[in-house]
């Protein structure tokens, strides 16, 4: 079925590339476009490139093929309107013939489009947060087969207008014929009963009996499409909000389809279709008001919901800072040439979106650069305005509520223009918002810009009242977006797990003592980046991102294969360190300082007993200067990653390859990373090796004090006691990493 139709596109694309006056290929019989389309499928068109020259005679074989089968048919055909029309397509498809290579690789695109867009439909995506499922997918596309069986309506609504011309056309050919013999009868005495006049009459009112049902039967056929038309736009409307919802929904980690060349075709189809009913309510002499007018808002509204923010604007923008968006037309191809599309952008408050349809209310902030053109590309059939440079010099804020800071008010930006679509009379006026943003003057800003983004990507609505957003939500919600938050800016498929889940909550809620599940406990917008974590200078989020921000950059191999434990309590820590052998020692994220990774290991203590070392934490900055391998190589009290795995397996390909010797006869200098008292006299060092000979100090570098948490200790933090000779001595924050420097291996290779 849909091969009918693509079958069409193509015969019209062929004839809007090479001749003006090519019939439209939509007035053939069903049978001969089936007939055509069927034959065309089973060729093989896979193989041809306009780079491919080899291919041009079979490219020329094909179109002769073509072009023979058109012919072929037309002969056969015994409508003598269709043969006419089938002929003058193969004498102009001829005119390819200086270009057959073009005409192999037009018919391959348009069948690939077709397998494309007939292929499975992608499914809803698993992470979507079970509070928050969008209608499902399949449903809210309006299906190829849904738009086959509308177009193949259209097709039977003018096959049926053909019809009933050539029976009008037939009919009055035989009212003329019994008006001449009306003279005849009347001078000769014939007697009108003669049963050849009888038959005449008889003919001529079977004829009038056939146009009249087909009329009936097209005005049944033509209300029956528009009702159609209504359903698959309907559905498309979805489809387009749909596309908008995972837009949104992308800004925390979830997949996105970003490609809208789908719709597009969609879009253009049910404009296409539109246009042809109108055309033929407009033949059929006769004003149909009710279906006139139910075309009419049908098209406004396809029109007005055409326009897509297809790259949006950075959702927390910098006043005096640059930055860019697209806006595409998904109907460009259509837009009437002659007067350029200028696409305006504004900014616009939350009151202000929610009253779209109204007068715009005052300016409440100026944009640089805040018009574009809008631009169609032949290559990527796409029609879109691009703002390069565009910026917020100022913005006006509105009065804050309560302890509501700037960086909770949320703007938008406003798309608009006035469009002119081709065989439409009236322009339109299109407008389109973009997704929420945040408009900071400083960069310190930037965090708690992000969370406000955060918490309203995460758990808005479709369809809400701009920028509605609760004030609380399950903490199964909460989690669900921070994995996928997490995940998508790591770059990782890793999940966190319910160790680092139960850890979090405990954090966010502050119950290091609460065993249970934590699913249904609500959390609130305060908790997640209002109000400062007990003890500590910062918020839930801003913790959060430091960790991010830190494994992005830093720890992306180590996080996907699972060398890092990431977020545990000390007291998890404890239970699962306290019967493990000295040297054994897990990568944890602090929790005590913003983007920092400590090391856990288990020592022994001066009375043979065990307990709990954590190294002072390293920063990006650490982790800038020396790589977290090489820093685990360099600690001679780690040997197992947790459980027993030796460390110099696990960690081997992280160390960095010695360096050599620097031109003019420079002793090489190296950093090395020494824990607490290593490398003192009396200590274990590790072992030199050339290129770490001797060790020195670079400037950018720090001595590592030994750790003090200054803020007061929660109860997960505290001393423990536990193990079974009960010497176990529990979380012990004594160790620190230090640089040393060995002045007598210096002194020693120093010139005379």
């Amino acid at each position: 079925m849909a091969q009918w139709i693509h079958m069409s596109q193509m015969i019209q694309r062929l004839s809007d590339e090479t001749v003006n006056n090519l019939y439209p290929p939509t007035a053939f019989p069903i049978e001969v476009r089936h007939f055509l389309a069927e034959w065309i499928e089973s060729q093989r068109w896979d193989d041809f490139a306009l780079e491919k020259v080899e291919l041009e005679s079979q490219a020329q074989t094909l179109l002769d093929q073509t072009i023979s089968m058109l012919q072929s048919i037309s002969q056969q055909n015994a409508n003598v309107v269709d043969k006419l029309k089938l002929m003058q397509i193969s004498r102009n498809m001829t005119m390819l013939n200086q270009q057959p290579l073009r005409f192999a690789v037009m018919v391959k695109e348009i069948l690939t489009k077709e397998r494309a867009l007939l292929g499975t439909l992608p499914q809803t995506p698993s992470s979507t947060p079970q509070y928050q499922q969008h209608q499902n997918r399949e449903n809210s596309f309006p299906s190829m087969q849904d738009v086959d069986h509308l177009v193949l309506k259209v097709l039977e609504v003018q096959d049926i207008r053909q019809k009933m011309h050539q029976l009008q056309e037939e009919l009055n050919w035989e009212r003329q014929n019994f008006e001449g013999l009306q003279g005849p009868i009347q001078q000769n005495g014939m007697d009108p009963k003669n049963s050849e006049i009888q038959k005449l009459q008889n003919h001529i009112q079977q004829l009038e009996y056939n146009v009249k049902a087909l009329a009936t039967k097209r005005f049944q056929l033509l209300k029956e499409c528009v009702d159609i038309l209504d359903q698959c736009q309907t559905r498309l409307i979805s489809r387009l909000k749909a596309w908008r919802w995972e837009q949104h929904k992308a800004t925390i980690g979830h997949p996105f389809d970003e490609n809208l060349h789908p719709l597009q075709t969609w879009c253009e189809q049910l404009l296409g279709v539109n246009g042809k009913l109108r055309q033929e309510l407009m033949l059929i002499g006769e004003p149909i008001p009710e279906l006139q007018e139910r075309l009419g808002k049908l098209l406004q509204v396809l029109i007005q919901s055409s326009l897509m923010v297809e790259k949006q604007p950075p959702q927390v923008i910098k006043t005096q800072s640059k930055f860019c968006t697209t806006v595409r037309y998904l109907l460009g191809e259509k837009v009437a040439s002659g007067k350029p599309v200028v696409l305006k952008a504004q900014i616009m408050n939350e009151m202000q979106a929610r009253n779209l349809g109204s007068v715009p209310g005052d300016n409440v902030g100026e944009l640089i650069n805040n018009t574009a053109i809008l631009e169609h590309n032949a290559v990527s059939k796409s029609t879109c305005a691009t703002f390069r440079n565009m910026s917020i010099k100022k913005i006006k804020r509105a009065d804050r509520r309560g302890s509501e800071s700037v960086t909770e008010e949320k703007f938008a930006l406003l798309f608009s223009a006035e469009i002119t679509i081709t065989g439409c009379d009236t322009p339109y006026r299109i407008q389109m918002i973009s997704l929420p943003v945040v408009v900071i003057v400083h960069g310190s800003q930037d965090n708690n810009a992000l969370a406000t983004i955060i918490w309203d990507c995460a758990f808005s609505e479709s369809d809400r009242v701009p920028f509605m957003v609760p004030e609380r939500v399950p903490w199964r919600m909460m989690y669900s977006t921070l994995n996928s938050k997490f995940t998508s800016e790591v770059q990782t498929n890793h999940n966190l797990d319910h160790y680092n889940q139960h850890f979090l909550a405990q954090k966010i809620f502050d119950k290091p003592d609460f065993a249970e599940d934590f699913s249904n406990i609500l959390v609130s917008w305060g908790q997640f980046n209002k109000e400062v974590l007990p003890g500590r200078t910062f918020t839930f989020w801003q913790w959060f991102e430091g960790v991010m921000d830190l494994s992005k950059k830093h720890l992306k191999t180590y996080w996907s294969e699972g060398l890092i434990f990431g977020f545990i309590g000390k007291q998890h820590l404890h239970l699962i360190l306290k019967d493990r052998p000295n040297g054994t020692f897990l990568l944890r994220f602090s929790d005590s300082e913003i983007g920092g990774i400590t090391i856990a290991y288990v020592s022994a203590t001066e009375n043979g007993g065990q307990k709990i070392q954590n190294i002072q934490p390293f920063t990006k900055r650490d982790l800038d200067i020396r790589n977290l391998g090489d820093r685990i190589r360099d600690i001679n009290d780690i040997t197992y990653l947790y459980p027993a795995f030796p460390k110099d397996e696990v960690f081997k390909r992280f160390y960095s390859e010695p360096r050599a010797s620097p031109p003019g006869g420079y002793i090489p200098v190296s950093l090395q990373t020494r824990v607490g008292t290593e490398g003192r006299e009396g200590s274990s060092a590790i072992p030199l090796t050339p290129s770490m000979t001797p060790i020195a100090v670079s400037p950018a570098s720090n001595i590592y004090p030994v750790n003090q948490f200054q803020q007061p200790l929660g109860q997960q933090e505290q001393d423990m006691e536990g193990g079974p000779s009960g010497e176990f001595s529990g979380f012990n924050d004594q160790a620190s990493a230090n640089m040393e420097i060995d002045f007598e291996s210096l002194l020693e290779n120093l010139p005379e």
